[in-house]
């Protein structure tokens, strides 16, 4: 559904994303993950095409997205932080994005339900607080129904109950045949809602296969361990790195 091809992105002289190539498919559920700094975030950007890349190139479906936005109505993306104009109410909120897409005629309503939003559209955005606000950045990600969710960060800041709610929905979209892309750093969330596990370091891909093959290599029953097993060969590659470049 989502072909990463051979996508570089430098900032300055700093090299952010080499050489990248990675495969999502529909009916999977992808975390992604990896140290700051290490790419994650210019990935996600250059796929919702908020950053251009140096070369290479992000097939959704079978249409590059070069110089194409129809292939952003295919995406819903939950933002980590959602900024959104303070004086605007919620439900002034829903309905500006429903105008913009005007040939959808059936919502997703279930999170606006769930979080119990319809009561609160009177409400204005600057007024919410940061868990309020984050359940509205959710339902928006799902309002029509996409076929590929991007997730940033989505359980955090949200209470014990909503953030059941949420894991629900989003298990019961994986199921439904969702593409998800997920990058989150409570690793326990990570290993309930995605099957995949794809771990970035230094703009490339260390690990990119199923969480199952990943506690195999690493020897490890549980996924939080398995993760910081990784994290400790990336160390040593980039120590080995370090001796070599000294030789």
């Amino acid at each position: 559904m989502i072909s990463v091809k051979h996508l570089s992105k430098k900032f300055g002289k700093l090299q952010v994303l080499k050489e990248f190539n990675l495969e999502f498919e529909l009916g999977n559920s992808y975390a992604l993950m990896g140290p700051n700094g290490s790419g994650k975030t210019t990935l996600i950007k250059t796929i919702l095409g908020m950053v251009i890349p140096d070369s290479g190139d992000i097939i959704v479906g079978s249409q590059s997205i070069k110089g194409d936005v129809n292939y952003r109505k295919q995406i819903g993306y939950m933002p980590q932080i959602g900024h959104y104009p303070a004086n605007m109410k919620i439900g002034q909120l829903f309905s500006m994005m429903k105008d913009m897409r005007p040939e959808i005629k059936e919502y997703d309503l279930e999170l606006v339900e769930a979080f119990g939003l319809e009561q609160m559209k009177e409400k204005s955005m600057g007024t919410l607080s940061g868990g309020t606000r984050q359940k509205v950045s959710a339902a928006l990600a799902f309002l029509f129904n996409p076929e590929i969710l991007i997730l940033d960060e989505p359980t955090a800041g949200l209470d014990p109950i909503a953030v059941e709610v949420l894991k629900a929905k989003i298990k019961k979209e994986r199921e439904e045949g969702k593409l998800i892309l997920i990058t989150s750093h409570i690793l326990s969330d990570l290993e309930e809602l995605t099957n995949r596990a794809i771990y970035i370091y230094e703009g490339e891909v260390f690990f990119s296969d199923t969480i199952e093959e990943l506690k195999e290599i690493t020897g490890e029953s549980k996924f939080s361990p398995a993760i910081a097993k990784l994290m400790q060969w990336t160390l040593k590659k980039k120590s080995s790195k370090t001796q070599l470049s000294h030789v």
